[in-house]
């Protein structure tokens, strides 16, 4: 068994699996064409821990997006069984996929970041919460299942007739839904890698699409979302901007690499919307495309993400 054998963590049960299954076969070409001793494993919860100290791995490179992957689970696991891993820790992971937490994060941290509010299952039946809502954020208004990644179980609701429907949907996927201002302007986002030590903004990625939104269909779509890098936005704007990245990431414990979603509103001001502790790595994906804005070519991008795991061969 080689000492340095990489083992690529990906698919899963969560909704998000097939996207993870491309994240992770990414991934894994990407380290094979750098020779890396790299393999594969889907992700089989019941049966994890044995197949992982089966395989014996030097490091674990974390493809796992949504539930498992990105909530601390995976991490923790890990951390029992002493074999090191990509990315954010336990604590961190777990934050940043439950937006009602990392919400209270921003808040206390001082981070610009959308007016929202917290429900639970059991006030849907108690009272009218789409009134309550329509009076106290207006129309239009964000729903968000509380633990969901790209883009599930989010409705932007601009009629009052639907919002019953969206606080429905989105209870089916969690018994907490944020609802959150909704903000008009420009969808922006910046990732950032690093440690306890030194941390470092990409390029600012300003996203349009062709609907209008960027949804599950629009970010995982060929050609329905186009990414304009860097940012049409002045360097002074670009400086506050990614310093705003770097002070999310910091508050949310994050290392590796991660990325922070935002809304540049119409009078200019940046509204941290969530963190993604396990982004994206497909070829339509956010951080390869500001990875190559900088010059880093998928391959060693993912080299660097392993060597800031603490990886060397």
């Amino acid at each position: 068994m080689k000492k340095d054998k990489i083992v690529v963590i990906m698919g899963g049960t969560s909704t998000e699996a097939a996207i993870s299954r491309q994240t992770g076969t990414a991934i894994l070409s990407a380290l094979q064409s750098k020779g890396y001793p790299a393999v594969g494993m889907e992700l089989h919860p019941q049966t994890f821990a044995e197949e992982i100290k089966a395989a014996d791995p030097a490091i674990v490179f974390n493809a796992l997006h949504g539930k498992f992957g990105e909530d601390g689970v995976l991490q923790g696991t890990l951390d029992m069984l002493g074999i090191p891993y990509t990315g954010s820790g336990v604590l961190a992971a777990a934050v940043t996929m439950d937006k009602a937490a990392s919400k209270r994060v921003f808040v206390a941290e001082g981070i610009s970041t959308p007016r929202s509010h917290t429900y639970h299952a059991y006030e849907l039946t108690a009272r009218d919460l789409a009134a309550e809502i329509t009076r106290d954020f207006g129309l239009p208004v964000v729903v968000k299942a509380a633990s969901q990644g790209s883009s599930i179980g989010v409705y932007i609701v601009e009629q009052a007739a639907d919002l019953k429907q969206a606080l429905a949907d989105a209870f089916r996927y969690n018994d907490e839904v944020l609802v959150e201002q909704f903000i008009k302007g420009r969808e922006l986002t910046v990732a950032v890698w690093g440690d306890e030590e030194k941390k470092e903004a990409f390029p600012i990625i300003e996203i349009t699409t062709e609907s209008g939104r960027y949804d599950y269909e629009s970010k995982y779509t060929k050609g329905a979302s186009h990414h304009i890098i860097p940012a049409p936005v002045s360097e002074e704007k670009t400086r506050e901007i990614q310093a705003l990245a770097v002070k999310t990431f910091t508050a949310c414990g994050c290392r590796g690499v991660a990325r922070v979603d935002m809304m540049l509103g119409e009078d200019g001001t940046p509204y941290v919307i969530e963190v993604n502790s396990v982004p994206g790595m497909t070829e339509l994906s956010l951080v390869p495309d500001a990875g190559r804005a900088m010059g880093i070519e998928f391959p060693e991008l993912c080299e660097r993400i392993l060597a800031m795991a603490g990886y060397r061969r």
